[in-house]
């Protein structure tokens, strides 16, 4: 592939404790190859469990390129494993080389602010991605617990703030809709 479409890129970051993260960075990315941008998007601690938008990416290639880098489950408070921390560095090179590159008009970095927090990838190593990024590429970052030097640094930030939430009340992530 070659050329960008967008003449300049910024950087978004979806975070807070409310659902509906990785849903907007998905709508984006689906409006972003409807108009026929290249999508990159990689997916940090989240396991090798397939969801609706892999089946999605799949049709949608090679316009949309999705990638989990995760372990299964999701990561629990304490020290993460050396599985994990892998995972996210080898994650974390990919998504320097599509931020860098010219492959890709929109890189997605699904729970980055995760893995940040959990220390799985250092805070100046995101920052430094930003500053290095490919000027025509937008850069998304999602997750909880952004950090405050990420969200300064960020073009648009967007809290999801949880006000109520079926989980609570026992309901499961059910297909097609959590997963």
């Amino acid at each position: 592939m070659d050329g960008h479409k967008l003449a300049k890129g910024y950087i978004q970051v979806y975070t807070g404790n409310g659902k509906g993260k990785t849903t907007a960075a998905l709508g984006l990315a689906l409006r972003a190859v409807g108009l026929e941008l290249r999508v990159c998007m990689i997916q940090f601690v989240k396991g090798c469990e397939p969801c609706g938008e892999h089946i999605a990416a799949k049709r949608l290639a090679p316009c949309f390129t999705l990638v989990q880098m995760g372990h299964k489950g999701w990561l629990v408070d304490g020290e993460p494993d050396a599985e994990a921390i892998n995972m996210a560095q080898k994650a974390f090179r990919m998504a320097r080389e599509a931020a860098r590159g010219s492959d890709y008009d929109l890189v997605i970095l699904d729970e980055i602010n995760t893995a940040v927090s959990y220390g799985l990838v250092s805070v100046e190593e995101l920052l430094d991605l930003m500053r290095e990024k490919e000027t025509c590429v937008e850069l998304v970052l999602t997750g909880r617990n952004a950090a405050p030097e990420v969200i300064e640094a960020a073009d648009l930030v967007t809290e999801m703030r949880e006000v109520k939430h079926y989980f609570k009340t026992g309901v499961k992530a059910r297909i097609g809709i959590e997963k």
